[in-house]
């Protein structure tokens, strides 16, 4: 516990850092793009309809979360997990209020329903999208959809095609979505690890501090279809499914979509190697090309060319914020600002992953469990060094860094509860004293 501690302390001294050293340029709004340095934040202490639901969530999963994910049975766990994130993503959100908080997140100018109603024909955005990227261009698209892969906007075109216009749909969407990313958390642990090791970890997956990003954000729900790609590749690796193939062949059409939600989602091929690693096996992989292969071969003979939209997307990148942001801060504050997202108790439990176990039997599943904590972690690190990710990677990588929290299966029993208060007054903290960029 004192090692613990210290590690917890060490980072909460990486964070301060940043901070400081983020408000001693001499104009760090203009120079690190950012308010409140090393987050896309500004300081407005508030609190909202959401805070009375937040604080009882957040009383309830401590008080009751540990021994309901010992006692439920596994097939309502996933469930109830999926529940519990959606309550508190929902609270969190509604502290800022309904405008602010929820309807307006993904209705504001640089994000993708502004670009909604500019789509009339499918195949002519496909074609012109990449044309549309860079600032100079006509017509150019908002900074989201310029960023992303054309799957990201023609998600909320089909939302809006199928009568949930508007930002207060699209926000539902987003949270349902991206909670169900601690479910997917929960069956890939289970799988590869041990049931166990997934019930231990689930009070932590559902209480996050991530959530006050993951809720109303389009990566909330990028994060959740990566997840969702791992969990199938999981299972059908380890061969926990009555059709491995066919989990494999679904895991492929899930990555193959991330692709074209996200370009920086391919680095969860590092995930997916971890997968497969901890199973000792390759069997899934001609199925998840397999599953892959159609997307790419649809989008390309629509008329976008994947290679291409990235290479515009870099040439945008340096044409707004990251041409004056400097690599030299980013390049550890971007990993400092990942302290407030995966809060205390992943950075304790980082460091027990880091003790290397010589046990045998359960002991030894958990082998499993660290091969993917790295996995998450060696993306997060490829991301940051890329220089792509310069500012605002809360939201960016909410998809590596939930591939950290299993790791919360390391913390010991009697300490659980403390642990889950403390990710619980971060996560209150952080969305009553500041408003988030996102």
């Amino acid at each position: 516990m004192p090692f613990d501690l210290c590690a917890v302390a060490a980072a909460a001294l990486l964070f301060t850092a940043a901070a400081v050293v983020g408000r001693s340029y001499p104009d760090s709004a203009g120079t690190l793009r950012l308010r409140w340095p090393p987050m896309s934040a500004y300081w407005l202490p508030h609190w909202g309809p959401g805070t009375f639901a937040a604080l009882t969530v957040a009383v309830l999963a401590v008080a009751y979360g540990p021994s309901l994910a010992r006692t439920l049975p596994w097939r309502a766990l996933p469930v109830v997990c999926w529940a519990g994130a959606m309550a508190w993503s929902w609270s969190l959100a509604l502290v800022d209020g309904w405008h602010r908080g929820v309807a307006h997140r993904l209705a504001a100018r640089y994000e993708y329903l502004q670009s909604v109603d500019e789509v009339h024909d499918v195949g002519a955005t496909l074609r012109e999208f990449t044309g549309r990227i860079l600032m100079d261009a006509p017509d150019n698209w908002p900074p989201h959809v310029a960023g992303h892969p054309p799957a990201a906007l023609l998600t909320f075109v089909g939302l809006d095609r199928l009568g949930l216009s508007g930002g207060g749909w699209a926000a539902a969407f987003a949270i349902t979505a991206g909670a169900s990313a601690a479910a997917a958390v929960l069956v890939t642990v289970r799988a590869l690890v041990t049931e166990d090791a997934a019930r231990r970890c689930a009070p932590f997956v559902v209480l996050a501090p991530a959530a006050v990003w993951m809720g109303v954000s389009a990566d909330g729900y990028f994060t959740a279809v990566s997840a969702w790609a791992v969990a199938l590749l999981a299972l059908s690796a380890t061969r926990k499914t009555r059709a491995p193939r066919t989990a494999a062949l679904c895991s492929g059409l899930l990555f193959g979509l991330t692709c074209y939600l996200s370009y920086g989602l391919v680095l969860m091929a590092a995930v997916a190697l971890g997968v497969l690693a901890a199973a000792r096996t390759v069997r899934p992989v001609p199925f998840v090309l397999l599953g892959i292969a159609p997307w790419f071969a649809v989008f390309t003979a629509a008329g976008f060319w994947w290679f291409e939209g990235y290479f515009t997307l870099v040439e945008r990148y340096y044409q707004g914020a990251a041409r004056v942001r400097p690599y030299s801060y980013f390049v550890w504050g971007n990993l400092a600002a990942q302290v407030a997202v995966v809060g205390p108790a992943v950075v304790a439990a980082l460091r027990r992953a880091c003790v290397p176990d010589t046990g045998a039997g359960p002991e030894r599943r958990l082998g499993a469990l660290r091969l993917l904590t790295a996995a998450g972690a060696c993306c997060l690190l490829a991301a940051d060094l890329s220089g792509m990710s310069k500012g605002e990677t809360e939201r960016i990588w909410l998809p590596f860094t939930l591939w950290l929290l299993p790791a919360t299966a390391l913390l010991p029993s009697p300490s659980t509860r403390w642990w889950l208060g403390a990710q619980a007054g971060l996560a209150l903290t952080v969305n009553h004293l500041l408003v988030t960029g996102w």
